[in-house]
Protein backbone atom coordinates (compact mmCIF):
# COMPACT_ATOMS: atom_id res chain seq x y z
CA UNK A 1 0.00 0.00 0.00
CA UNK A 2 1.81 3.41 -1.22
CA UNK A 3 1.98 5.97 1.86
CA UNK A 4 -0.63 9.15 1.74
CA UNK A 5 0.94 11.76 0.51
CA UNK A 6 -0.62 14.81 2.09
CA UNK A 7 0.96 17.30 -0.41
CA UNK A 8 -1.46 19.55 -2.25
CA UNK A 9 -0.26 18.48 -6.22
CA UNK A 10 -1.61 19.70 -9.52
CA UNK A 11 -3.17 16.87 -11.19
CA UNK A 12 -5.50 18.33 -14.51
CA UNK A 13 -4.08 21.02 -16.65
CA UNK A 14 -6.77 22.28 -18.86
CA UNK A 15 -7.30 25.40 -21.71
CA UNK A 16 -10.35 27.77 -21.52
CA UNK A 17 -12.74 27.13 -24.93
CA UNK A 18 -10.23 30.79 -25.84
CA UNK A 19 -7.67 29.07 -25.43
CA UNK A 20 -8.13 26.15 -27.54
CA UNK A 21 -6.25 26.15 -31.26
CA UNK A 22 -8.35 27.10 -34.11
CA UNK A 23 -5.67 25.67 -36.74
CA UNK A 24 -4.66 22.28 -37.59
CA UNK A 25 -0.87 21.65 -38.13
CA UNK A 26 -0.16 20.63 -41.39
CA UNK A 27 3.63 18.69 -40.79
CA UNK A 28 4.91 18.59 -44.52
CA UNK A 29 6.16 21.95 -45.18
CA UNK A 30 8.58 21.45 -42.30
CA UNK A 31 9.77 18.24 -43.24
CA UNK A 32 13.25 17.56 -44.41
CA UNK A 33 11.94 15.60 -47.87
CA UNK A 34 8.52 15.50 -49.16
CA UNK A 35 6.83 12.38 -48.56
CA UNK A 36 6.50 9.78 -51.57
CA UNK A 37 3.06 10.52 -53.71
CA UNK A 38 0.05 8.25 -53.93
CA UNK A 39 -0.05 6.21 -57.12
CA UNK A 40 -2.65 5.40 -59.36
CA UNK A 41 -2.40 1.40 -59.35
CA UNK A 42 -2.91 1.39 -63.39
CA UNK A 43 -0.56 3.60 -64.74
CA UNK A 44 1.57 3.94 -61.35
CA UNK A 45 2.06 7.50 -62.32
CA UNK A 46 1.29 10.16 -59.14
CA UNK A 47 -2.63 10.01 -58.50
CA UNK A 48 -4.45 13.34 -59.22
CA UNK A 49 -7.62 14.90 -57.49
CA UNK A 50 -9.42 13.15 -60.01
CA UNK A 51 -8.38 9.98 -58.35
CA UNK A 52 -9.91 10.51 -55.33
CA UNK A 53 -12.67 12.66 -56.25
CA UNK A 54 -15.28 9.12 -55.98
CA UNK A 55 -14.35 9.27 -52.34
CA UNK A 56 -13.93 12.15 -50.88
CA UNK A 57 -14.90 15.77 -51.12
CA UNK A 58 -12.80 18.31 -52.90
CA UNK A 59 -12.07 20.63 -49.58
CA UNK A 60 -11.04 17.40 -47.93
CA UNK A 61 -8.65 16.01 -51.25
CA UNK A 62 -7.13 19.44 -51.11
CA UNK A 63 -6.25 19.25 -47.65
CA UNK A 64 -4.65 15.55 -48.30
CA UNK A 65 -2.22 17.15 -50.96
CA UNK A 66 -1.89 20.90 -49.22
CA UNK A 67 1.50 22.43 -48.41
CA UNK A 68 -0.05 25.17 -46.05
CA UNK A 69 1.63 25.19 -43.07
CA UNK A 70 -1.71 25.32 -41.12
CA UNK A 71 -5.14 25.44 -42.38
CA UNK A 72 -8.28 27.43 -40.32
CA UNK A 73 -11.08 25.33 -38.41
CA UNK A 74 -14.56 25.70 -39.78
CA UNK A 75 -16.50 27.70 -37.41
CA UNK A 76 -18.92 24.98 -37.53
CA UNK A 77 -16.40 22.14 -36.54
CA UNK A 78 -15.34 24.41 -33.68
CA UNK A 79 -18.35 24.92 -32.17
CA UNK A 80 -18.65 20.80 -31.92
CA UNK A 81 -15.10 20.64 -30.46
CA UNK A 82 -16.22 23.17 -27.83
CA UNK A 83 -18.71 20.28 -26.63
CA UNK A 84 -15.44 18.35 -25.35
CA UNK A 85 -12.49 20.58 -26.44
CA UNK A 86 -10.10 21.66 -24.79
CA UNK A 87 -9.20 17.72 -23.85
CA UNK A 88 -7.37 17.81 -20.48
CA UNK A 89 -3.62 17.00 -19.71
CA UNK A 90 -3.21 14.92 -16.69
CA UNK A 91 -0.03 14.71 -14.33
CA UNK A 92 0.48 10.44 -13.10
CA UNK A 93 1.40 11.17 -9.69
CA UNK A 94 -0.20 8.01 -8.29
CA UNK A 95 1.26 5.93 -11.06
CA UNK A 96 4.69 7.59 -10.79
CA UNK A 97 4.34 6.90 -6.85
CA UNK A 98 3.39 3.17 -7.56
CA UNK A 99 6.43 2.69 -10.07
CA UNK A 100 8.96 4.53 -7.46
CA UNK A 101 9.63 6.70 -10.39
CA UNK A 102 11.51 10.26 -10.23
CA UNK A 103 10.05 10.53 -13.94
CA UNK A 104 7.30 12.95 -14.40
CA UNK A 105 4.35 10.77 -16.79
CA UNK A 106 1.55 12.91 -18.53
CA UNK A 107 -1.16 12.04 -20.66
CA UNK A 108 -3.62 14.03 -22.81
CA UNK A 109 -6.84 12.38 -22.88
CA UNK A 110 -9.34 11.76 -25.40
CA UNK A 111 -12.08 9.86 -23.66
CA UNK A 112 -14.21 12.79 -22.47
CA UNK A 113 -15.59 13.03 -26.04
CA UNK A 114 -18.61 11.65 -26.70
CA UNK A 115 -17.68 8.75 -28.74
CA UNK A 116 -15.04 7.92 -26.04
CA UNK A 117 -11.91 8.34 -27.91
CA UNK A 118 -10.21 10.76 -30.03
CA UNK A 119 -11.67 9.85 -33.89
CA UNK A 120 -14.43 12.83 -33.54
CA UNK A 121 -11.13 15.44 -34.20
CA UNK A 122 -11.34 14.17 -37.38
CA UNK A 123 -15.02 12.36 -38.19
CA UNK A 124 -16.73 16.04 -37.53
CA UNK A 125 -14.79 17.81 -40.00
CA UNK A 126 -15.11 14.58 -42.24
CA UNK A 127 -18.87 14.96 -42.24
CA UNK A 128 -19.09 18.69 -42.47
CA UNK A 129 -16.85 18.70 -45.04
CA UNK A 130 -19.07 16.06 -47.00
CA UNK A 131 -22.26 17.79 -46.05
CA UNK A 132 -21.24 20.88 -47.72
CA UNK A 133 -20.53 18.81 -51.17
CA UNK A 134 -24.40 17.57 -50.73
CA UNK A 135 -23.36 13.77 -49.93
CA UNK A 136 -26.17 12.16 -48.14
CA UNK A 137 -24.72 9.38 -47.14
CA UNK A 138 -20.61 8.23 -45.72
CA UNK A 139 -19.32 4.49 -45.60
CA UNK A 140 -16.58 3.20 -43.52
CA UNK A 141 -14.60 1.05 -41.70
CA UNK A 142 -14.11 0.04 -37.65
CA UNK A 143 -11.76 -1.71 -35.84
CA UNK A 144 -12.52 -1.95 -32.20
CA UNK A 145 -15.39 0.56 -32.87
CA UNK A 146 -13.98 4.04 -32.25
CA UNK A 147 -13.79 5.24 -35.36
CA UNK A 148 -17.66 3.63 -36.06
CA UNK A 149 -18.76 5.33 -33.24
CA UNK A 150 -17.14 8.79 -33.74
CA UNK A 151 -18.53 8.88 -37.61
CA UNK A 152 -21.95 7.54 -36.93
CA UNK A 153 -22.12 10.61 -34.09
CA UNK A 154 -21.00 13.39 -36.70
CA UNK A 155 -23.46 12.06 -39.51
CA UNK A 156 -25.84 12.57 -36.39
CA UNK A 157 -25.03 16.10 -36.06
CA UNK A 158 -25.51 16.70 -40.08
CA UNK A 159 -28.24 14.77 -40.53
CA UNK A 160 -26.92 12.26 -42.76
CA UNK A 161 -27.18 8.42 -43.07
CA UNK A 162 -24.01 6.02 -42.27
CA UNK A 163 -23.12 2.75 -43.21
CA UNK A 164 -20.59 0.67 -40.83
CA UNK A 165 -18.31 -2.40 -42.04
CA UNK A 166 -17.09 -3.77 -38.65
CA UNK A 167 -14.23 -6.10 -38.03
CA UNK A 168 -15.52 -9.87 -37.60
CA UNK A 169 -13.27 -10.03 -34.65
CA UNK A 170 -14.38 -6.72 -32.89
CA UNK A 171 -17.83 -7.22 -33.88
CA UNK A 172 -17.99 -10.41 -32.21
CA UNK A 173 -16.09 -9.72 -29.04
CA UNK A 174 -17.31 -5.99 -29.03
CA UNK A 175 -21.35 -5.95 -29.05
CA UNK A 176 -21.85 -2.83 -26.94
CA UNK A 177 -19.44 -0.60 -29.61
CA UNK A 178 -21.62 -1.94 -32.11
CA UNK A 179 -24.79 -1.00 -30.15
CA UNK A 180 -23.71 2.34 -29.42
CA UNK A 181 -23.28 3.38 -33.27
CA UNK A 182 -26.04 1.84 -33.51
CA UNK A 183 -28.01 3.99 -31.18
CA UNK A 184 -25.82 7.23 -33.06
CA UNK A 185 -27.75 5.90 -36.09
CA UNK A 186 -25.60 4.26 -38.59
CA UNK A 187 -26.21 0.94 -39.69
CA UNK A 188 -23.32 -1.75 -38.80
CA UNK A 189 -22.13 -5.12 -41.00
CA UNK A 190 -19.71 -7.80 -39.85
CA UNK A 191 -17.06 -7.71 -42.01
CA UNK A 192 -16.54 -9.70 -44.23
CA UNK A 193 -20.26 -9.53 -45.13
CA UNK A 194 -21.88 -11.22 -47.95
CA UNK A 195 -22.77 -7.58 -49.20
CA UNK A 196 -20.14 -6.50 -51.41
CA UNK A 197 -18.00 -8.43 -53.84
CA UNK A 198 -14.88 -7.89 -51.93
CA UNK A 199 -16.46 -9.28 -49.20
CA UNK A 200 -17.89 -12.57 -50.81
CA UNK A 201 -14.46 -13.04 -52.13
CA UNK A 202 -12.27 -12.30 -49.25
CA UNK A 203 -15.03 -14.26 -47.01
CA UNK A 204 -14.85 -17.49 -48.73
CA UNK A 205 -11.36 -18.52 -47.43
CA UNK A 206 -11.43 -19.16 -44.14
CA UNK A 207 -8.26 -17.82 -43.07
CA UNK A 208 -10.60 -14.53 -43.40
CA UNK A 209 -13.54 -14.78 -41.23
CA UNK A 210 -11.92 -13.34 -38.39
CA UNK A 211 -11.63 -9.88 -40.96
CA UNK A 212 -9.10 -7.17 -40.64
CA UNK A 213 -9.46 -3.23 -41.43
CA UNK A 214 -7.82 -4.01 -45.05
CA UNK A 215 -10.87 -6.41 -45.89
CA UNK A 216 -13.72 -3.77 -43.93
CA UNK A 217 -12.05 -1.08 -46.21
CA UNK A 218 -12.39 -2.63 -49.73
CA UNK A 219 -16.33 -3.22 -48.60
CA UNK A 220 -16.76 0.30 -47.65
CA UNK A 221 -14.92 1.55 -50.67
CA UNK A 222 -16.99 -1.07 -52.99
CA UNK A 223 -20.30 0.47 -51.31
CA UNK A 224 -18.98 4.02 -51.91
CA UNK A 225 -18.00 4.20 -55.45
CA UNK A 226 -21.45 2.03 -56.27
CA UNK A 227 -23.69 5.61 -55.32
CA UNK A 228 -22.93 9.21 -56.06
CA UNK A 229 -24.71 10.49 -53.13
CA UNK A 230 -22.31 8.12 -50.69
CA UNK A 231 -18.62 9.10 -50.21
CA UNK A 232 -16.31 6.84 -47.95
CA UNK A 233 -14.49 8.19 -44.84
CA UNK A 234 -11.17 7.29 -43.30
CA UNK A 235 -10.74 7.15 -39.18
CA UNK A 236 -6.69 7.04 -39.74
CA UNK A 237 -3.73 6.74 -42.19
CA UNK A 238 -4.31 9.85 -44.91
CA UNK A 239 -2.67 13.31 -44.51
CA UNK A 240 -5.96 15.45 -43.88
CA UNK A 241 -6.83 12.53 -41.10
CA UNK A 242 -3.58 13.00 -39.16
CA UNK A 243 -3.63 16.93 -39.30
CA UNK A 244 -6.88 17.22 -38.33
CA UNK A 245 -6.31 15.10 -34.63
CA UNK A 246 -3.52 18.03 -34.44
CA UNK A 247 -5.44 19.82 -32.36
CA UNK A 248 -4.60 17.03 -29.26
CA UNK A 249 -0.52 17.80 -29.63
CA UNK A 250 -1.44 21.71 -29.82
CA UNK A 251 -3.34 21.51 -26.94
CA UNK A 252 -0.72 19.45 -25.32
CA UNK A 253 2.33 21.88 -25.83
CA UNK A 254 -0.02 24.75 -24.53
CA UNK A 255 -0.51 22.84 -21.39
CA UNK A 256 2.83 21.16 -20.65
CA UNK A 257 4.00 25.05 -20.75
CA UNK A 258 1.51 25.56 -17.76
CA UNK A 259 2.96 22.54 -16.06
CA UNK A 260 6.98 24.60 -16.46
CA UNK A 261 7.84 21.21 -17.73
CA UNK A 262 9.49 20.09 -20.96
CA UNK A 263 9.02 16.48 -22.53
CA UNK A 264 11.88 13.97 -22.99
CA UNK A 265 9.49 11.09 -24.34
CA UNK A 266 6.60 11.63 -26.43
CA UNK A 267 4.94 7.74 -26.97
CA UNK A 268 1.92 7.09 -28.37
CA UNK A 269 -0.16 4.02 -29.69
CA UNK A 270 0.32 3.42 -33.80
CA UNK A 271 -2.40 1.60 -36.27
CA UNK A 272 -3.30 3.50 -38.81
CA UNK A 273 -1.39 6.60 -37.03
CA UNK A 274 -4.32 9.04 -36.34
CA UNK A 275 -3.50 9.55 -32.53
CA UNK A 276 0.09 9.21 -32.84
CA UNK A 277 0.51 11.81 -35.60
CA UNK A 278 -2.29 14.14 -33.85
CA UNK A 279 0.47 14.45 -30.51
CA UNK A 280 3.41 13.93 -32.36
CA UNK A 281 3.55 16.07 -34.51
CA UNK A 282 3.23 19.32 -33.02
CA UNK A 283 5.74 18.18 -30.99
CA UNK A 284 8.10 17.31 -33.79
CA UNK A 285 7.69 20.98 -35.47
CA UNK A 286 9.05 22.30 -31.95
CA UNK A 287 11.86 19.60 -32.30
CA UNK A 288 12.91 20.60 -36.13
CA UNK A 289 12.68 24.05 -35.02
CA UNK A 290 15.34 23.50 -32.19
CA UNK A 291 13.10 24.96 -29.51
CA UNK A 292 12.89 20.78 -27.39
CA UNK A 293 14.54 17.43 -27.87
CA UNK A 294 12.25 14.98 -27.20
CA UNK A 295 12.12 11.38 -28.23
CA UNK A 296 9.43 10.19 -30.60
CA UNK A 297 8.57 7.13 -29.60
CA UNK A 298 5.62 4.80 -31.63
CA UNK A 299 4.28 2.15 -29.58
CA UNK A 300 2.58 -1.00 -31.85
CA UNK A 301 1.44 -4.41 -30.88
CA UNK A 302 4.09 -7.22 -31.43
CA UNK A 303 1.15 -9.28 -33.44
CA UNK A 304 0.85 -7.02 -36.34
CA UNK A 305 3.96 -4.49 -36.20
CA UNK A 306 4.22 -2.63 -39.40
CA UNK A 307 7.04 -0.44 -38.60
CA UNK A 308 9.28 -2.60 -36.71
CA UNK A 309 8.52 -6.01 -38.77
CA UNK A 310 6.80 -4.29 -42.04
CA UNK A 311 8.77 -2.91 -45.18
CA UNK A 312 8.46 0.35 -47.03
CA UNK A 313 6.91 -0.06 -50.21
CA UNK A 314 3.98 0.87 -52.23
CA UNK A 315 1.41 -1.28 -51.31
CA UNK A 316 -2.67 -0.68 -51.26
CA UNK A 317 -4.77 0.16 -48.16
CA UNK A 318 -7.02 -2.39 -48.44
CA UNK A 319 -6.93 -5.84 -48.88
CA UNK A 320 -9.04 -6.30 -52.24
CA UNK A 321 -6.53 -3.59 -54.10
CA UNK A 322 -9.18 -0.88 -54.73
CA UNK A 323 -7.29 2.20 -53.45
CA UNK A 324 -4.48 3.80 -54.75
CA UNK A 325 -0.84 3.04 -54.15
CA UNK A 326 0.76 4.39 -51.04
CA UNK A 327 4.46 4.00 -49.89
CA UNK A 328 4.13 3.31 -46.18
CA UNK A 329 5.77 0.23 -44.11
CA UNK A 330 3.45 -2.79 -44.56
CA UNK A 331 2.85 -6.49 -43.72
CA UNK A 332 1.33 -6.58 -46.79
CA UNK A 333 -2.29 -6.18 -47.67
CA UNK A 334 -2.65 -9.98 -47.54
CA UNK A 335 -1.89 -9.85 -43.92
CA UNK A 336 -4.88 -11.29 -41.32
CA UNK A 337 -3.77 -9.93 -37.99
CA UNK A 338 -4.31 -12.24 -34.75
CA UNK A 339 -7.84 -11.43 -33.31
CA UNK A 340 -5.80 -9.29 -30.41
CA UNK A 341 -7.84 -7.19 -28.25
CA UNK A 342 -6.53 -3.92 -29.66
CA UNK A 343 -8.98 -4.12 -32.61
CA UNK A 344 -8.04 0.03 -34.03
CA UNK A 345 -4.48 -1.64 -34.76
CA UNK A 346 -5.22 -3.99 -36.28
CA UNK A 347 -4.56 -2.61 -39.55
CA UNK A 348 -1.77 -4.27 -42.12
CA UNK A 349 -0.21 -0.80 -42.99
CA UNK A 350 1.32 2.29 -41.21
CA UNK A 351 0.09 5.78 -42.57
CA UNK A 352 2.26 7.42 -45.34
CA UNK A 353 3.08 10.69 -43.45
CA UNK A 354 4.55 8.54 -40.37
CA UNK A 355 6.19 5.98 -42.77
CA UNK A 356 7.96 8.88 -44.35
CA UNK A 357 9.42 10.50 -41.09
CA UNK A 358 10.63 7.15 -39.65
CA UNK A 359 12.51 6.62 -42.63
CA UNK A 360 13.67 10.36 -41.97
CA UNK A 361 14.57 8.94 -38.75
CA UNK A 362 12.94 11.47 -36.95
CA UNK A 363 10.97 8.83 -34.84
CA UNK A 364 11.63 5.51 -33.05
CA UNK A 365 9.10 2.37 -32.62
CA UNK A 366 9.04 -0.22 -30.54
CA UNK A 367 6.46 -3.11 -30.66
CA UNK A 368 4.40 -4.65 -27.45
CA UNK A 369 2.86 -8.15 -26.34
CA UNK A 370 -0.90 -7.90 -25.22
CA UNK A 371 -0.26 -9.09 -21.87
CA UNK A 372 1.91 -6.36 -21.34
CA UNK A 373 -0.24 -4.18 -22.49
CA UNK A 374 -2.95 -5.05 -20.08
CA UNK A 375 -0.33 -5.59 -17.00
CA UNK A 376 0.44 -1.87 -17.25
CA UNK A 377 -3.34 -0.83 -18.10
CA UNK A 378 -4.72 -2.51 -14.77
CA UNK A 379 -1.85 -1.20 -12.79
CA UNK A 380 -2.79 2.73 -14.54
CA UNK A 381 -6.54 2.12 -14.08
CA UNK A 382 -5.97 1.52 -10.23
CA UNK A 383 -3.60 4.24 -9.71
CA UNK A 384 -5.21 6.84 -12.23
CA UNK A 385 -8.89 5.72 -12.13
CA UNK A 386 -9.42 5.27 -15.54
CA UNK A 387 -9.74 2.09 -17.80
CA UNK A 388 -7.76 2.64 -20.94
CA UNK A 389 -8.93 1.54 -24.95
CA UNK A 390 -6.85 -1.74 -25.53
CA UNK A 391 -5.18 0.46 -28.16
CA UNK A 392 -3.44 3.09 -25.76
CA UNK A 393 -1.91 0.50 -23.43
CA UNK A 394 0.85 -0.19 -25.78
CA UNK A 395 2.09 3.94 -25.21
CA UNK A 396 1.14 3.24 -21.45
CA UNK A 397 3.29 -0.23 -21.45
CA UNK A 398 6.69 1.99 -23.40
CA UNK A 399 5.79 4.83 -20.66
CA UNK A 400 6.15 2.57 -17.88
CA UNK A 401 9.21 0.69 -19.49
CA UNK A 402 10.60 4.32 -19.66
CA UNK A 403 9.85 5.68 -16.04
CA UNK A 404 11.14 2.01 -14.46
CA UNK A 405 14.62 2.90 -16.84
CA UNK A 406 14.31 6.48 -14.90
CA UNK A 407 14.11 4.81 -11.98
CA UNK A 408 17.33 2.89 -12.16
CA UNK A 409 19.33 6.24 -13.76
CA UNK A 410 17.79 8.64 -11.33
CA UNK A 411 17.25 10.82 -14.08
CA UNK A 412 14.02 13.17 -13.95
CA UNK A 413 12.46 12.29 -17.22
CA UNK A 414 9.22 13.88 -18.60
CA UNK A 415 6.98 11.29 -20.34
CA UNK A 416 3.66 12.57 -22.24
CA UNK A 417 1.73 10.22 -23.87
CA UNK A 418 -2.01 10.25 -25.03
CA UNK A 419 -4.76 8.20 -23.74
CA UNK A 420 -7.09 8.16 -26.55
CA UNK A 421 -9.89 6.76 -25.40
CA UNK A 422 -11.48 4.60 -22.53
CA UNK A 423 -12.29 1.43 -22.10
CA UNK A 424 -15.72 0.62 -20.95
CA UNK A 425 -16.79 -1.48 -23.95
CA UNK A 426 -13.62 -3.42 -23.50
CA UNK A 427 -13.98 -5.17 -20.31
CA UNK A 428 -14.39 -8.60 -22.35
CA UNK A 429 -10.88 -8.09 -22.98
CA UNK A 430 -9.78 -7.23 -19.16
CA UNK A 431 -11.89 -10.20 -18.13
CA UNK A 432 -9.71 -12.61 -20.35
CA UNK A 433 -6.31 -10.76 -18.48
CA UNK A 434 -7.62 -11.01 -15.06
CA UNK A 435 -8.63 -14.18 -15.95
CA UNK A 436 -5.68 -15.70 -16.83
CA UNK A 437 -6.48 -16.82 -20.13
CA UNK A 438 -5.09 -13.78 -22.45
CA UNK A 439 -2.02 -15.03 -24.32
CA UNK A 440 0.46 -13.21 -27.15
CA UNK A 441 0.03 -14.55 -29.94
CA UNK A 442 3.47 -15.25 -31.65
CA UNK A 443 3.51 -14.23 -34.94
CA UNK A 444 6.63 -16.51 -37.45
CA UNK A 445 8.76 -14.65 -39.99
CA UNK A 446 7.51 -17.37 -42.39
CA UNK A 447 3.95 -15.87 -41.67
CA UNK A 448 5.16 -12.49 -42.60
CA UNK A 449 7.13 -13.15 -45.53
CA UNK A 450 4.48 -14.92 -47.11
CA UNK A 451 2.22 -11.86 -46.73
CA UNK A 452 4.67 -9.80 -48.50
CA UNK A 453 5.06 -11.83 -51.47
CA UNK A 454 2.36 -10.06 -53.36
CA UNK A 455 3.01 -6.34 -53.04
CA UNK A 456 2.75 -4.65 -56.18
CA UNK A 457 5.27 -4.24 -58.75
CA UNK A 458 6.08 -1.03 -58.62
CA UNK A 459 9.18 0.43 -60.57
CA UNK A 460 12.59 1.33 -58.55
CA UNK A 461 10.59 0.43 -55.36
Amino acid sequence: MASINEEVRTHKYTLTEDEMPTQWYNIIPDLPAPPPPALHPGTLQPAGPEDFAPLFPMALIMQEVSQDRYIDIPGAVLDVYRQWRPSPLFRAHRLEEALGTPAKIYYKYEGVSPAGSHKPNTAVPQAYYNKLDGIKKLTTETGAGQWGTALAFACALFDMECEVFQVGASYDKKPFRRLMIEVFGATVHRSPSDLTEAGRMLGADPRNQSGSLGIAISEAVEMAVKDPDTRYALGSVLNHVLMHQTIIGEEALLQLAKAGDTPDLIVGCTGGGSNFGGLAFPFLREKMAGKINPRILAAEPASCPSLTKGVYAYDFGDTAGMTPLMKMHTLGKDFIPDPIHAGGLRYHGMAPLISHIYELGLMDAESVPQTECFKAAVLFARTEGIVPAPEPTHAIALAIREALKAKETGEETVIVTALCGHGHFDLTAYDEYLSGNMVDEQVTEARFAEALQNLPQVPGQ
